[in-house]
């Protein structure tokens, strides 16, 4: 044990110990991404890294605008079809000329059964290159929330993937290695320079970059070293080791906000964390009770809503960094609101009544899934949650591993009661709807690992998406979450608020996605 220990600080002093050239920025998160593939995991850190390589056709500023990236105009010319006109004089970063073949590759790739991203552009019908520079993408119907959902779409090289043997998705819960796993080449503003995953990943900054006359401070350089251990990042940060740490433990903020030459930036994140449940199978894989699931009794589940004490997990865990939620929408998403998103005081009284009433008064045990290195106090959390279910009878076992194998998990199916973070790139409800609860197929609910099924709910979900009248659709999107509410196959926990530290001599606006996108950042 001793040896471990000692071999592991080694190779982190070794990550960290590298010399700081000029505009050199050095920061750390406790995850690494997953993959570098880009459209094989719809997951914060995997996407947030692979944005520094790769360009979608429309991006989010610091505010979460829209704003043009390798498109520089787009507009719907037919009921079913939006035009993208794209820059010219583009190039990958290994001279290859950007084209519209590329986008209508990358679009075919993002619909691939193995990749993540394929519940964003569902509605996808066709994608035509018209010339060299423009786009028609076909939908099935009218779809007015197109622009934002192709904002998470990077475009890869054709020609590039077709050399590499990467011209679908690595299916990453099947632990398949591509190419395109550990290397990368895009159009964006870095360049791939090293790659050791949960070691060091080190980007160089992108010579031919298309908008280096727009960004012009940027780092030369940014090496990024995934740290889990809270204290570690924090006493790099401290000893000038690290120059950003993302996600600073929240106990220590008081501590960097007053040590000199550091600062931080804070703001309400895009994110909803929450508990998911099993409510569809006849039995819970992972549970005690047999030949029924007391899961798809609606009084359980609303009793583990009034036991779970979401204002105690903010003071005492969260130190005051989340708001309490009754919604798995976040406040900024389009159709959140704050009637809906109203959490029921905790009541142990009333829990316990429901779950006597529901034939459970002695209770069960069930095992809980929890991340340990992917949000905030995610095993905290789970922790704090496990004696709050204790006090209504349900015994948890806590099963707490790395966001690498926690993932997988739940993408297989293989849990009946986990711990889960959810951000909305598109700032529409949708997203949520078609992930989280839309019936799971090919193309929906592929995020729905709960076995929640409701027809009302997936003929809303489909509608909203080609409804143009917005008062419409707005009452479509109500609709749905009224019924999600009700039937509650999660558990809402809390909405997250973010706090980025750095060095003083870092300059960057905070991404209220929680996702740094370093040629923002300029280095004093």
């Amino acid at each position: 044990m001793i040896i471990i220990r000692i071999a592991t600080a080694a190779v982190l002093a070794l990550a960290l110990a590298q010399p700081a050239q000029a505009k050199t920025l050095r920061w750390a998160s406790q995850g690494d991404a997953l993959t570098l593939d880009p459209h094989s995991q719809n997951e914060g850190p995997t996407t947030s890294m692979g944005q520094h390589i790769y360009d979608s056709l429309i991006q989010r500023d610091p505010t979460l605008k829209k704003v043009p990236n390798l498109a520089v105009s787009w507009k719907a010319i037919a009921p079913d079809t939006w035009e993208f006109k794209l820059r010219a004089g583009v190039k990958f970063s290994d001279g290859t000329p950007f084209t519209a073949d590329d986008v209508v590759f990358s679009f075919q790739r993002a619909l691939a059964p193995s990749s993540d991203f394929k519940t964003y552009i569902a509605s996808i019908k066709e994608v035509k290159a018209i010339d060299p520079l423009t786009v028609h993408i076909v939908t099935n119907g009218p779809n007015p929330i197109l622009p934002d959902q192709v904002t998470s779409i990077m475009i890869m090289s054709k020609a590039w993937a077709e050399k590499h043997n990467v011209t679908k998705p690595q299916s990453y819960k099947d632990k398949e290695e591509t190419f395109a796993v550990r290397n990368a080449m895009g159009t964006g503003p870095f360049v791939l320079k090293q790659r050791d995953p949960d070691v060091k990943t080190v980007l160089a900054r992108n010579p031919g970059y298309w908008g280096k006359d727009q960004f012009k401070d940027y780092p030369d350089e940014i090496v990024y070293t995934p740290i889990k251990e809270p204290a570690t990042r924090v006493a790099a940060l401290l000893s000038g080791q690290l120059d950003f740490v993302l996600d600073a433990p929240l106990q220590d903020v008081g501590r960097i906000k007053a040590a000199a030459g550091l600062k931080t930036l804070e703001t309400a994140q895009v994110r909803s964390i929450f508990f998911g449940l099993d409510v569809g199978s006849p039995e819970l894989k992972y549970g005690s009770v047999k030949g029924k699931n007391p899961f798809a009794d609606r009084r359980v589940r609303e009793a583990m809503n009034l036991a779970i004490d979401a204002n105690a997990i903010r003071q005492k865990v969260m130190r005051g960094f989340s708001a309490p939620a009754g919604l798995i929408n976040s406040p900024g998403v389009h159709g959140f609101t704050k009637e809906l998103d109203a959490r029921a005081p905790t009541d142990l009284a009333k829990a316990k009544k429901l779950m006597a009433d529901a034939g459970y008064a002695t209770g069960f045990e069930v095992a809980l899934d929890c991340p340990n290195d992917r949000y905030n106090n995610d095993e905290a959390i789970c922790q704090a949650v496990v004696g709050m279910l204790a006090q209504v009878g349900i015994k948890v076992k806590l099963e707490s591993r790395s966001k690498t194998l926690h993932f997988p998990k739940l993408q297989k199916k293989d849990s009946s009661f986990y711990l889960l973070g959810w951000g909305v790139p598109t700032l529409d409800s949708h997203y949520v709807l078609s992930f989280l609860l839309q019936t799971s197929g090919p193309k929906t609910g592929t995020w729905n690992f709960t076995g929640y099924s409701d027809a009302k709910l997936d003929a809303l979900t489909e509608a909203m998406l080609k409804e143009v009248d917005a008062a419409k659709r707005d009452a479509m999107i109500a609709e749905a979450w009224k019924i999600a509410k009700a039937d509650s196959p999660y558990l809402p926990l809390h909405h997250q608020l973010i706090v980025w530290s750095m060095s003083d001599k870092v300059e960057i606006p905070i991404f209220p996605n929680d996702s740094p996108n370093f040629k923002y950042a300029k280095m004093k």
